[in-house]
């Protein structure tokens, strides 16, 4: 082989391979042919990401904004009926500063007015009373503090020694209360007479 064959090894060395492309060179590429599949799918990826972090930041606003609603609701949750309770307040002050020849017919009059507030106010907050005369002992809501003889039905309540209250159907306090228990037949003892029939000896 020739120094002058063109396919010698002698060949000149200046004709190089190209250097690898680059990520960049890529996204150029892309960018030049609207309809690439990487270009597509950067486009895809890039619309995803934007979504989900306006999602993301959606549900933490609600988060925060519900337990700012949850914690202002636990402590303002009895503000209406403390300011039903106001009204009693005022009326049981003034009934102290009456004045002493205010007589007792006026203050017990007074007395029943504020009485009827604080039910009213009562009944706004959905606070019932439980009242069971007559009624079968519930031990749910009655407390039975002891059973006594009667002609009513055993376990009917006798006597109502402290009422009790249900705030909606939730037991507030139970009532205090005494109940019916059945007579008993008799005391036990033999009231017959004992008779001596032995005769005795002339």
């Amino acid at each position: 082989m020739t120094a002058s064959d063109p396919y010698s090894q002698d060949a000149p060395s200046d004709l190089q391979s190209p250097p690898p492309a680059t990520a960049g060179d890529l996204q150029a590429a892309a960018d030049h042919d609207p309809e690439d599949p990487l270009r597509k799918a950067l486009a895809e990826a890039a619309e995803m990401k934007d979504a989900w972090m306006r999602a993301r930041a959606e549900t933490d606003n609600v988060r925060r904004q519900a337990q700012a609603d949850v914690a202002k609701a636990y402590k303002y949750a009895i503000e209406k009926f403390a300011g039903d309770l106001l009204a009693v307040k005022d009326a049981l002050e003034q009934t102290l500063v009456a004045k002493a020849s205010v007589s007792a017919e006026t203050l017990r009059a007074g007395a029943e007015l504020t009485l009827k507030s604080l039910a009213a106010a009562f009944a706004r907050a959905g606070i019932s009373e439980i009242d069971p005369v007559g009624q079968k002992f519930d031990p749910h809501s009655h407390q039975a503090m002891q059973a006594v003889e009667s002609d009513q039905a055993p376990n009917t309540v006798v006597t109502v020694f402290q009422k009790g209250y249900l705030i909606n159907d939730r037991v507030l306090r139970p009532a205090l209360v005494t109940v019916a228990r059945a007579r008993e037949s008799g005391s036990g003892v033999d009231t017959d007479t004992d008779t001596d029939t032995d005769e005795r000896p002339a």
